[in-house]
């Protein structure tokens, strides 16, 4: 939402709604109380199982205190655009009666978010099919994250195949590619999610020092999540042999880029445990260019897309240990060099900047502004 703000701000007076304080660069917030974010539906979770599996998803959604607040705070017909923020926003946007329409900007492949869990697919999937079948669908635009998840959205909803923009990150013009080390220093960075298997990205690190010894070094920095994951991933990097393997401490959102310009390589195994899983483009992917490293990354369809492209990213043949272990014992210091000089070249066209053209098309053709 702040790069929508930061893009927007130059033709439009912004009016932000959203947890916490008024954003630079809008002339009105309307704060969501902090009560609605542990409790956005009911506060009584008996209350919501049972609606959830009565499909009662209009009174689900729409008595909600929360979106009853809201339809107070924001009088219908009172705004020329709303900018709709992932799939649960738009039957709001959409019962805002906003002049000039909405744009419905869906971060994942809502229907199928959680679909490894079955209770997921039980009581929540309903809800996000209702919310995209009933509302989605009547949104006047549409962007998404990645290819794959754009044409999902066409090809079940029938909605014209919504744009992509990416999860990029800023331009950052002062850097550029770092000699290459020796051993490689490889990293990543993100969130402490069980469900991401990071344990098989240190598993792949000490078998190529096996197979290639001393050739790698593994930085891992994890951002808050699961904390006996967290002890466990610990243990088990301290487990590798001659420190190779570190667990780090996270850095601030700001600070991701020039951390991560310390290092050679950007390592992703995403695992393809659901559809979004499987056709991921994260951030990451998009800061490891602005940091102007190598990326090596398992075979998601997405990610793979861009980093051949781009020409700066090494795919392995599967998600598993074995088989990145090979693919990084069997680098050499001129691959990864070049590789580093392809992401040097590519950051201007994959920042923030460059891809997020559609949203401005968007909201400009709305809001009739040429």
């Amino acid at each position: 939402m702040l790069r929508q703000i930061a893009m927007f701000k130059d033709f439009a007076d912004i009016v932000s709604c959203g947890y916490g304080d008024a954003p630079d660069g809008v002339v009105e917030h309307v704060g969501i109380p902090e009560r609605f974010d542990r409790h956005p539906w009911r506060s009584d979770r008996k209350r919501l199982a049972v609606l959830l599996s009565a499909r009662r998803h209009e009174q689900l959604y729409f008595g909600s205190e929360k979106i009853r607040f809201l339809r107070d705070a924001i009088p219908a017909e009172s705004v020329d655009v709303v900018v709709a923020n992932d799939v649960l926003a738009v039957p709001l946007a959409i019962a805002l009666s906003p002049r000039m329409g909405v744009h419905a900007d869906l971060h994942e492949y809502a229907p199928r978010q959680g679909e490894d869990s079955r209770r997921w697919r039980l009581l929540t999937a309903p809800f996000m099919d209702w919310a995209c079948r009933k509302y989605v669908t009547r949104a006047d635009s549409v962007s998404t994250v990645a290819k794959g998840i754009a044409e999902e959205y066409a090809s079940v909803y029938r909605i014209a195949e919504p744009s992509v923009v990416p999860n990029a990150s800023p331009y950052a013009p002062e850097l550029s590619p770092t000699p290459v080390g020796d051993p490689l220093r490889i990293t990543h960075i993100g969130v402490a999610g069980r469900s991401r298997r990071l344990e098989v990205m240190i598993d792949a690190v000490a078998q190529a020092n096996e197979l290639k010894p001393g050739a790698v070094v593994f930085d891992l920095v994890l951002a808050p999540g699961d904390r006996t994951y967290i002890e466990e991933l610990t243990r088990k990097a301290a487990s590798v042999p001659n420190g190779a393997v570190r667990v780090l401490p996270p850095v601030e959102f700001d600070q991701i880029v020039a951390q991560l310009h310390r290092y050679d390589i950007g390592f992703y195994l995403c695992p393809p445990i659901n559809f979004n899983m499987l056709n991921a483009l994260p951030n990451k992917l998009f800061e490891f260019v602005q940091a102007r490293l190598a990326v090596v990354i398992g075979p998601s369809p997405e990610m793979r897309r861009v980093a051949e492209e781009f020409g700066f990213g090494i795919v392995s043949t599967s998600f598993e240990a074995q088989s990145a272990a090979k693919l990084l014992a069997g680098l050499t210091l001129e691959q990864v060099g070049d590789l580093k000089k392809a992401a040097h070249e590519a950051a201007p066209r994959l920042s923030a900047d460059a891809v997020s053209g559609p949203w401005i098309d968007a909201v400009r053709k709305l809001a009739g502004v040429s």
